[in-house]
This record gives structure tokens, C-alpha cells and sequence, in this order.
């Protein structure tokens, strides 16, 4: 097991790695820059290193200053959270001509999952159902039409190397489109610095599905259900729940033992998670994150694991501490993402937190780097923390989401709590009748965002 782990990362995820090597007797790292120097994990951290100014490019995105960090503090391996550099295969390579460990997967398979192209090729030869869509990227115009011809409109244009819904256009007919190819490929070109694009059919009500998995690098390989993670503002995430409202356990049983038995196959390490876009009792793959996701925790609940510390296992050459036999679902669990956004127009609302007030009690977990007086900087992500609750079933678990809600204390800044206190009073959340559409055209009619 290893002595010291490095953690590239900052925020309620570096708190979570932090807690779990606390757990297994493990000294840890904190990374920070200097716009983190007061940061909640730079405190619960063994040891902290300053690896540059606020810009995250020349910091948490900084692999030489990492590495330094590491041969500085004599840490054997490092986890790198969700974001920043988790899914950086250049990253996860240089660790290793470094002889240190990067809890996570291989750098081949975080470079063939990385992209989109190669990804869904990859999906596909697994025996993993995938949307109909171009063999490949579409060049040009003339080629996307007869691509769009062939499997039929609606279809969506997505980016080779997207990420976060950029260079991703829906179009409904031909000259739609002539356009949405343009701008698809003007956007990629801008925020990846790749203009290459593919279309896939669009699914008119899909639900967002994705299934956790998890290897031990050995050929041995589990998943650990589905979670719901439909509920999205501009493709992002903002409400996730385990298991899925309309998932059967058949369903359950079968798009898990297909992607557990890819993962086998591949000799996958790891966390990771396979997304899919659900429809009419079918699975067409979108995706896979190579990482820890943000809402794993609700997996956690359901499943009573700790994922972090599975991590940091089978990383250590240490076998998985359960086998697919003896994991089992348990209630409900729901998650919530809190951000440090002004509504309605969810602008970023960095400043000083005045009074934090966490819920508590019994099945609630707040997860998040607040503390009174802290200030939030401006340069990252707006997440500020995500609330999860547990309950013996979806109906006590979304009584307790709105009790720990009206729990939550943080003063001195805006909130995206509003929102979900709203989203409880909607029918259609109560009942679980949702799909990928539904909240961005519920924020047109009631906030007008």
C-alpha cells in the first residue's frame, strides 16, 4: 500500500481523496495555487505544495509542477479527482516514466475514451449498443448530408474532443443543418483546437443513463447499477440519482453484465463510468469518463462502497474489496449540485461566505470545502458543494432532499439552492417523468434563463 498520496486537485473533491487516505492510514498532499492558500484541503492535508498563480494552466494543469510536487514530497502516486487533468493521457504517462502511480486507468484507455471517434468505434467492437450515426468525423458539408440521409432527421452534430455540450448543434432538417456543421466545427476549432465533428441520430426524449463500472486491471471487472443524471442545464449535470426511476432490475442486470464484461475484457483499472442516452427500453452509448465522476457518491449510498478507496487499492496492485455477487442496491439516494451562480441567469457569483451551515442527520452528506469566512476565488469552477441524501425509497429520499435543503445555511453569496427548492414542488420531478429536455425548457417558462 502506498505510504503518501499526492492530490491534483482542489475543492470538496480533494477533501474527499484527503478523508479517504485519513481512513486507510495513508499521509496526504495537497496541491494548491496561490489563490488556494487558505483553501479547506490545503488545511486537512499532511503536507501542501504551491505549484503556481491563480490561472489553472499554470497550476492544477501544470504536469511539470505536479511532478515536482511529488518528487519534492516523496509521494508514491496520485489521484487526481474529476476534471483538471484526470483525463489527460499525456499526464497519466508522464507519472509513470516518473515510477509514479496515477490512480486511475492506463493511459491507452484514457486516450481511446477521450475520443469521441475512437470511443464509439471502441463501444462498438465491445458488443456496447451505440447510437447510429457516420463512421468516423464528416469532413464536409456534402458528406454530412448524406450521413444525416441515411439514418434520418433530427440528427447532432457533436465534436470529436468535445466536452461540456461545446461544438455539439442539433439540426432538423437540410438547411439546418448547412448551419449547425458551420458553427459545430467553428465552436470545436475555438475550444479544442480540433474542427473535426461527427453526427449521430438525435433521440427526441432520451434520459441521461450512465452505468458505473469498475476494474482491477486483471480481467476482473463489476458495475455498480445506474444513476439518472437527465436533469441538465447546457449538457451539465445538476441533479443525479441512483437507481434510475425508470430502470427495471432486468434492464439493470443487462446493460451492467455488457459493460462490466467490456471492461473485463479490456483489463480496465479503475473507476469509470459509461454513459448512455435511454430511450423507449434501449441504450445507445454516448461516452465514457475515464475518472471518478461528480455524482459517485450516490453510488456510494445506494451500493454502501467507498469508491475512493477501492481506487487507491486496486492502484496499489491490491484486488477489488467485493465481487459483483455481493454488491446490492439499497434505497434511494439523490445528489444535488450547488453552485456559487446568481439565478436566473446562473451568472458566477465568486465573494465571501459570511456563515456556512451544513445539514446534517440521518441520511444526509454534505460534501464540501465551505467554511465561514472563506472566499470563494473566481478563477474555477462555480461548484461550491453537492448535497446528498438517502432514503429508504425515492419518496423518503426527495422528503429528505427538501428538509436537508431548507438546512443549508450559506450567507454572503448566491446559490443554485433556489432551484432545486423549486424543482421538489414539480410534479413531473416527484413522479421521476423527466428526460434531458425537460429542465432547460422548464427554466425558459418559470425563470426565464
Amino acid at each position: 500500500m502506498f505510504e503518501k498520496i499526492l492530490i491534483a486537485n482542489r475543492g470538496e473533491i480533494a477533501l474527499r481523496v484527503i478523508r479517504a487516505c485519513q481512513e486507510m492510514g495513508i499521509k496526504s498532499v495537497a496541491v494548491h495555487s496561490t489563490a488556494d492558500s487558505d483553501a479547506m484541503h490545503v488545511r486537512m492535508a499532511d503536507e501542501s505544495v504551491c505549484i503556481g498563480p491563480a490561472p489553472a494552466a499554470a497550476s492544477y494543469l501544470s504536469k511539470a509542477a505536479i511532478i515536482s510536487a511529488c518528487e519534492i514530497t516523496g509521494a508514491q502516486a496520485v489521484h487526481p479527482g474529476y476534471g483538471f487533468l484526470s483525463e489527460n493521457a499525456a499526464f497519466a504517462q508522464a507519472l509513470e516514466d516518473h515510477g509514479i502511480t496515477f490512480i486511475g486507468p492506463r493511459a491507452e484507455h484514457i486516450r481511446i475514451m477521450g475520443d469521441k471517434i475512437t470511443a464509439k468505434e471502441t463501444a462498438k467492437a465491445l458488443g456496447i449498443p451505440v447510437v447510429p450515426g457516420s463512421e468516423g468525423g464528416v469532413a464536409d458539408y456534402e458528406s454530412a448530408i448524406g450521413v444525416a440521409a441515411g439514418i434520418g432527421f433530427p440528427v447532432i452534430i457533436k465534436a470529436t474532443a468535445g466536452g461540456g455540450g461545446r461544438g455539439m448543434k442539433v439540426a432538423r432538417n437540410a438547411e439546418e443543418l448547412e448551419i449547425a456543421f458551420r458553427t459545430a466545427r467553428a465552436e470545436s476549432k475555438a475550444a479544442f483546437g480540433n474542427d473535426e465533428v461527427y453526427i449521430e441520430k438525435y433521440l427526441q426524449k432520451p434520459r441521461h443513463i450512465e452505468i458505473q463500472v469498475f476494474g482491477d486491471g486483471k480481467g476482473g471487472a463489476v458495475h455498480l447499477g445506474e444513476r439518472d443524471c437527465s436533469l441538465q442545464r447546457r449538457h451539465q449535470k445538476v441533479f443525479e440519482e441512483a437507481p434510475g426511476p425508470v430502470i427495471t432490475p432486468k434492464l439493470r442486470a443487462m446493460i451492467g453484465k455488457v459493460c462490466a464484461d467490456a471492461m473485463s475484457t479490456i483489463n480496465y483499472i479503475g473507476a469509470g463510468t459509461i454513459e448512455f442516452l435511454y430511450e423507449d427500453g434501449e441504450f445507445f452509448f454516448i461516452e465514457m469518463n475515464t475518472r471518478l465522476q461528480v455524482e459517485h457518491p450516490v453510488t456510494e449510498a445506494v451500493f454502501g462502497v467507498d469508491l475512493v478507496r477501492e481506487q487507491i487499492r486496486v492502484a496499489a496492485g491490491m484486488g477489488m474489496s467485493f465481487t459483483q455477487d455481493e454488491l446490492e442496491m439499497n434505497g434511494h439516494a439523490i445528489e444535488v449540485r450547488i453552485n456559487a451562480e446568481k439565478l436566473p441567469n446562473f451568472a458566477p457569483c465568486p465573494g465571501r461566505v459570511r456563515m456556512f451551515h451544513a445539514p446534517g442527520g440521518l441520511g444526509v452528506r454534505m460534501d464540501s470545502a465551505l467554511y465561514s469566512g472563506y472566499s470563494i476565488p473566481p478563477y474555477y469552477d462555480s461548484l461550491i458543494g453537492k448535497l446528498i441524501v438517502h432514503g429508504r425509497d425515492r419518496t423518503e429520499a426527495l422528503a429528505r432532499l427538501r428538509r436537508a435543503l431548507g438546512e443549508l445555511i450559506v450567507d454572503g453569496i448566491d446559490t443554485t439552492v433556489p432551484l432545486f427548492e423549486a424543482l421538489l414542488n414539480e410534479p413531473d420531478i416527484q413522479n421521476g417523468e423527466y428526460n434531458i429536455h425537460w429542465l432547460e425548457k422548464w427554466l425558459e417558462t418559470q425563470l426565464g434563463a
